[in-house]
């Protein structure tokens, strides 16, 4: 298929950032999609709250449903999420996994508390999310889980300078896609990773990592782009890979990336974590 037309998305978060540009991408189809996420109020380091993005999807041709609520609370966050989601729009046919929490402080003085919130909402979001949705993927026709984690490397500079509570984190995120394409082969269900090749210019980017990033990252289209070309891809055929966006557009027959670059050229583009140099 090559098109999100009177398809059904739910998304963990998407209220900024790459998020909601893949919302956006969907919309601009006329796909309907629901966003699971907290920010109800305007932050004041962080643009945009659920509302806005909502708008903002409908603005740009799709059905918004905002659901208020936390990916961490079971009942009433998630599966409450799930069921309205697929109680609106008739359905659920897919899954994207962009919640996520980000903590760069060294092993020795990280807070649990910190370490905590990211395996809750980064690991045991993904996977309830997904687990919930699996009834409702199954009656689609083309269904689809993505999840914004990375290819997985064990290569020790990943797990060091503050990775390492992180990178248990996002590794878990992607080990749900390896389990979930391995279970969910034989209903047709595809389940598979994004990651983008280099840093990308968001709010988290600009406040976690360092603001001076922002001219040698790339937009969140970039990463849009390419998830709008992994979820019109056929489930059966597209499943268990850890893609990263700028191979899934070149393979496409996109040569030109200069678009997304927010400043600069190629070679000032810095690597995002756990992608090695080409």
């Amino acid at each position: 298929m090559s098109t999100l037309a009177g398809k059904t998305i739910i998304m963990s978060g998407g209220s900024r950032g790459i998020g909601e540009a893949i919302a956006l991408r969907a919309a601009r189809d006329g796909a309907n999609v629901a966003l699971l996420a907290k920010t109800a109020e305007p932050h004041p380091k962080l643009p945009g709250t659920i509302h806005t993005a909502a708008r903002a999807i409908e603005e740009a041709g799709g059905h918004a449903l905002p659901i208020v609520g936390d990916v961490r609370d079971d009942d009433d966050g998630v599966a409450a999420a799930v069921a309205k989601t697929a109680e609106q729009f008739g359905g659920i046919d897919i899954v994207v996994n962009n919640a996520s929490a980000i903590d760069l402080t060294p092993t020795e003085s990280v807070n649990m508390k910190r370490y905590d919130l990211m395996q809750d909402i980064n690991a045991r979001g993904t996977f309830l999310l997904s687990k919930l949705a699996i009834p409702h993927l199954r009656a689609a026709a083309n269904p689809h889980v993505l999840t914004l984690s990375p290819p997985i490397s064990l290569d020790e500079k990943w797990f060091t300078a503050g990775h390492l509570a992180y990178s248990i984190a996002k590794y878990s995120m992607s080990l749900v896609t390896v389990g979930l394409a391995a279970e969910l082969r034989e209903d047709g269900i595809a389940a598979n990773s994004l990651w983008p090749r280099t840093t990308i210019d968001t709010a988290a980017i600009r406040n976690v990592v360092g603001a001076e990033l922002a001219s040698r990252s790339r937009t969140p289209e970039i990463m849009a782009d390419a998830a709008y070309v992994v979820l019109t891809k056929p489930s059966r055929e597209v499943t268990g890979n850890f893609f990263l966006d700028d191979e899934v557009l070149a393979a496409e027959g996109v040569t030109d990336f200069a678009k997304y670059r927010v400043g600069g050229s190629e070679a000032d583009l810095q690597l995002d974590f756990w992608v090695e140099p080409s």
